[in-house]
């Protein structure tokens, strides 16, 4: 497996063993006002980098640079939002502030279409 496969692998299940924690904080103590923050926290973090890392490891895929840049604003738009996400539901920050996760969440779905679409230009096996 490519290391850039391993390193989403790797950050997908921190993401999701946090995310397994946080759940279930929130179920014994029957506080759920941080559920959206949780969720985008199993989603992102967890489902797309897994999928993402998945998609590096199929054959024919070349993980090449945009990868690892993939990895890097993927990743820190999942944490990010984990971590302001909450800030902004407890009205702390602005909802404004969630900038500074979208931003890169974006640029990393969208370094992740081009890696795609750059797979369509190689011929069949």
């Amino acid at each position: 497996m490519p290391r850039v496969s391993s390193a989403f692998f790797t950050i997908a299940t921190l993401c999701g063993l946090a995310g397994m924690i946080w759940g279930s904080q929130m179920g014994t103590s029957g506080d759920h006002s941080m559920m959206p923050a949780h969720a985008h926290l199993n989603l992102l973090g967890w489902v797309t980098l897994a999928i993402m890392g998945g998609y590096y490891a199929l054959p024919g895929a070349k993980p090449a640079v945009l990868a690892w840049v993939n990895l890097v604003l993927s990743s820190l738009g999942a944490i990010l939002m984990a971590v302001l996400l909450p800030q902004v539901l407890t009205h702390k920050l602005s909802g404004k502030v969630m900038m500074a996760a979208e931003i890169p969440a974006i640029l990393g779905i969208i370094c992740f279409l081009i890696s795609v679409i750059s797979g369509w230009r190689k011929p069949a096996a």
